[in-house]
């Protein structure tokens, strides 16, 4: 049971729905090349009614505390699935080109270790969970949480808030309570794990920025319409791209003066690490063949100048010819009308040789 874990384990049942769910990844075709504004959102805007809440929250795999969490709030349910959504298609976009790309094959065997895989999944599930709890507050999915209120600019008496604004601290302050954030633990993995949960939530957060309208003569601007917006969350995945490319490898040392069991790691800025970057604990294997962790990257497709030779670990690539159809030759016509020819383009696409 998830209730006799702690919220890392729980959070990391959170990122197993996706294998749950049906294996969102082949619901969705997902091919890890589409950009991320054009993938559909299969949730409606409007809270389930009746009891099909309840219903979605017992299909969960959550902790008997969470489940009652979620029956309370009709809104939840849908809002899990989605920042299951959003964290599966996000790291399945931003390792598109990579050796692991974020395969649901050995996601179970990759997540009970310490790599620098695993620290990415559970910031960018953290992540999504902030995300779209916050969204889901203005969007009225949620029925206990509305828009943010507390805008914090000066001159508030010349602001007018209109438009729903994200409530991120709403978001932030039910994930703590949902995933039953405690005291850290002298476990050296736990404190990894915690420490990268708070990674994804704090990229989120940088991502928080007010957006302003002008009202008044002339552009004025005497009065100013403003709201708390999320960046796409698109943004928050590429930035945790980046604190994966760069994050630490850390051990365990204890604190002469306190004696607490402190992480470190190599130097950097005039500190081991910062509360900004992910750490790992061991090295990860090379994805190249099939193995616990992955498929493997045989019949992978690549750009043959910019990641073939990287992709395919040194065992070269197939080429072959494929026949693409396009539209071409495109007219407008009065009014309002477009007519295309439909041509033929031969291309050549190149994948992963097996030996």
């Amino acid at each position: 049971m998830c209730s006799r874990l702690p919220r890392t384990a729980c959070l990391l049942r959170l990122i197993e729905l996706c294998i749950l769910l049906s294996h969102t990844a082949a619901y969705f075709g997902l091919t890890g090349r589409e950009p991320l504004v054009f993938l559909p959102a299969p949730f409606s805007n409007e809270p389930p009614t009746g009891k099909v809440h309840l219903k979605q929250c017992e299909q969960m795999t959550l902790a008997r505390r969470q489940k009652r969490l979620c029956r309370r709030e009709p809104g939840l349910a849908e809002t899990l699935r989605e920042s299951v959504r959003l964290s599966l298609l996000e790291c399945r976009y931003q390792f598109r080109n990579e050796r692991w790309n974020c395969s649901l094959d050995g996601r179970g065997s990759l997540l009970k270790r310490g790599f620098k895989e695993t620290a990415f999944l559970l910031a960018v599930s953290s992540a999504a969970l902030s995300h779209a709890l916050a969204k889901a507050c203005s969007s009225g999915r949620m029925e206990r949480c509305t828009c943010d209120d507390s805008p914090g600019i000066q001159h508030r008496e010349a602001w007018q808030w209109g438009v729903c604004g994200d409530n991120l601290k709403y978001s932030t302050k039910f994930l703590k309570k949902f995933l039953g954030q405690k005291r850290v633990s002298k476990d050296l993995r736990a404190q990894i794990d915690s420490h990268n949960i708070n990674v994804g939530i704090r990229a989120v957060k940088s991502g928080l920025k007010t957006t302003c309208k002008c009202h008044g003569v002339s552009g004025s601007c005497a009065v100013r319409t403003c709201w708390k917006q999320l960046s796409p969350f698109h943004d928050t995945g590429r930035l945790l791209k980046f604190r994966y490319d760069t994050a630490l490898r850390v051990l365990s040392v204890t604190n002469a003066a306190t004696g607490e069991t402190e992480l470190a790691g190599p130097r950097r800025h005039g500190q081991s690490h910062r509360s900004t970057d992910l750490v790992f604990l061991e090295d990860s294997p090379s994805f190249c063949r099939p193995s616990r962790y992955s498929p493997g990257t045989a019949g992978r497709s690549c750009a043959k100048d910019t990641s073939c030779q990287s992709l395919c670990c040194g065992r070269g690539y197939n080429t072959a010819m494929h026949l693409t159809t396009l539209s071409c030759h495109c007219q407008v016509r009065w009014c309002c009308h477009v007519e295309c020819q439909t041509c033929v383009r031969e291309e050549e696409v190149y994948t992963c040789k097996n030996t």
